[in-house]
């Protein structure tokens, strides 16, 4: 017989409560179980009693070879009944995407600049040399429209060409 120790829910719908059970691993998560070892509330705040647990039977069930699921070993280290377990690393689908990190990239570089930008200015004694460098920011940015404009309408004037060619093969 494998025993585990595990999460058995209970509570009402959207209102989660767990009992940590030890239970026969082909038992149903809900169904039979040998002995309630402790609760679970996800809905109390982390900081106050979420987590209750008879350490003692804990251990007892531990020493005979039950293997507790991966949220309550999680909870049997936080407790340190237990090594607490090593992380995993998260699945591939959760690494941000291209867009996402490029965005991130942006703003980590937009920090840089507001970091160095009072360093400079308290550097020169003038306030001049501040005001001389805003503008200069803000021409790069202003510039950058106008190119994507200009690359708009360069477009058109292939999307011209293509009419043009759809007309001569429907002629032919």
């Amino acid at each position: 017989m494998a025993l585990k120790i595990r999460l058995s829910r209970a509570g009402a719908k959207k209102r989660p409560f767990y009992r940590i059970v030890v239970t026969d691993s082909r038992n149903p998560r809900d169904g039979r179980f040998i002995e309630r070892v402790g609760t679970y509330d996800p809905m109390l705040p982390k900081d106050g009693q979420r987590v209750t647990l008879k350490e003692d039977r804990i251990r007892h069930w531990l020493g005979i070879g039950a293997k507790p699921s991966d949220r309550v070993a999680r909870f049997l280290g936080q407790a340190e009944i237990i090594p607490m377990p090593a992380r995993r690393n998260n699945p591939q689908k959760a690494v941000p995407k291209a867009k996402a990190q490029a965005r991130m990239e942006e703003e980590r570089e937009k920090a840089e600049a507001a970091k160095a930008a009072p360093k400079k200015g308290a550097e020169a004694p003038a306030e001049d040399a501040p005001a001389a460098d805003a503008p200069a920011a803000d021409a790069p940015a202003e510039d950058a429209p106008a190119e994507e404009s200009a690359a708009e309408e360069s477009s058109p004037e292939g999307g011209e060409d293509a009419p043009a060619q759809e007309a001569e093969k429907d002629a032919g």
